[in-house]
């Protein structure tokens, strides 16, 4: 497996997978055909799908700016390595092609081509939670532990930074008010959540405060704000409204909470190796499931779990997501996708008490969901992984004229 800063990319939203990914891509390009004069940049399957919803042409414009750029669009062009394929070109003022770059983003922020798929840079000597429980526990250490074993000594000081991006967010979606970006005229709910939390008894009050600050950062998200995938733009939420919560109402340190995103970086790592994050790929289970996994354990660990029950409430964080597809209304992470990111939140919390009260055995393991989770999404119709074809994008359409 990669480093776990695979997982938690700095960036801007609304999607890691259409707006970080072919933003990183075009960069890359530019860097590669300094005398360029024109580019033309073809988009392929749910990348073309979804794309003017996601933003990704403005994101790719923008990186090549002052430039000129040609799109085309051809979501019925599937690619077989990945979904959200894409081709650049580059041409000299003669109209002359310099150069092409054919690339997928696939997940995560993450970019990969025929060739750089296969060299990436391993750093684990494990791949799954079945081979790394039994390596922490025969060593009396846990997950952060052995994260912090593998990783580069700059470990801490990059999640430092992670942290600091995941509580602004929170704190700009609370301070924000208005309509967010696109054709669904969403207004934004987290700040009004925030003020009817407070009237609340503390006990209702805490899981109305984790809504509010899940929808904040969500809603930053939707309007190209700078984020942190966790593990994706999409569903990067989740995994902040916790530790927020965490540090905030039960005052965990920073310590802890560093500790805890090691963790679920290493979940989220686990999935993404053997199965995928990505929601054109394999659906909102991919994304929504994979980031409850991963606030679950986080939560978990903080509270004192041992390293079977965090194991535990990771699986049960996936496993009760399986199956959720990705059909965003109008190709925008607004609808379902907002309120995803509070239900995931809450969910998370749901499986660590679960996992809490048990002693952490259990039937099914966490990597067997995880390949339960692969072959779901593979079996999945297209209409449910980000074209916005079918399920809600389909029936909750307003209308022809705003979509």
């Amino acid at each position: 497996m990669e480093s776990i800063k695979s997982i938690f990319k700095i960036g801007n939203g609304p999607s890691s997978s259409h707006t970080m990914g072919p933003k990183f891509a075009a960069e890359k390009f530019r860097q590669e055909t300094p005398d360029a004069k024109s580019y033309k940049v073809h988009l392929y399957g749910s990348l073309a799908a979804t794309g003017k919803g996601h933003f990704t042409d403005k994101a790719i414009a923008d990186s090549l700016f002052p430039i000129e750029v040609e799109f085309t669009w051809q979501p019925e062009i599937v690619l077989p390595f990945h979904t959200n394929g894409m081709k650049f070109e580059a041409f000299y003022a003669d109209g002359i092609l310099i150069k092409d770059w054919l690339v997928y983003s696939v997940g995560g922020g993450k970019i990969a081509d025929e060739n750089s798929h296969l060299v990436e840079n391993h750093i684990y000597e494990h791949h799954t939670l079945s081979e790394i429980l039994p390596w922490v526990e025969r060593r009396g250490k846990t997950y952060w532990e052995y994260v912090q074993d593998q990783e580069e000594s700059d470990l801490w000081d990059y999640l430092n930074e992670v942290w600091k991006v995941m509580q602004q967010s929170i704190h700009e979606g609370l301070d924000n008010d208005g309509v967010l970006p696109g054709e669904l005229n969403l207004r934004r709910k987290a700040a009004s959540y925030w003020v009817k939390a407070k009237s609340y008894k503390v006990s209702l009050q805490n899981r109305c405060l984790i809504m509010a600050y899940a929808l904040a950062v969500a809603e930053q998200n939707a309007s190209g704000a700078k984020v942190v995938t966790a593990p994706t733009c999409g569903s990067a939420g989740v995994l902040p409204s916790i530790l927020y919560h965490l540090k905030n109402y039960h005052e965990f340190s920073d310590k802890n909470i560093l500790q805890a995103l090691a963790t679920a970086g290493l979940f989220g790592n686990v999935i993404k190796a053997n199965a995928s994050i990505s929601g054109a790929e394999v659906g909102c289970q991919g994304e929504i499931g994979s980031a409850c996994a991963m606030a679950a354990a986080a939560s978990n660990q903080v509270f004192g779990g041992s390293p079977q029950q965090i194991e535990y409430a990771a699986e049960m964080g996936l496993e009760h997501h399986l199956g959720l597809t990705c059909d965003p209304v109008c190709g925008l992470v607004q609808i379902p996708c907002i309120e995803r990111n509070s239900f995931g939140a809450l969910r998370a919390l749901d499986a660590n008490l679960a996992s809490m009260l048990s002693d952490g055995k259990h039937i099914i393991s966490f990597d067997k969901v995880v390949e339960t989770m692969r072959l779901t999404g593979k079996d999945l119709p297209s209409l449910y992984k980000e074209t916005s074809e079918g399920g809600l994008a389909k029936i909750g359409k307003p209308g022809a004229d705003m979509c």
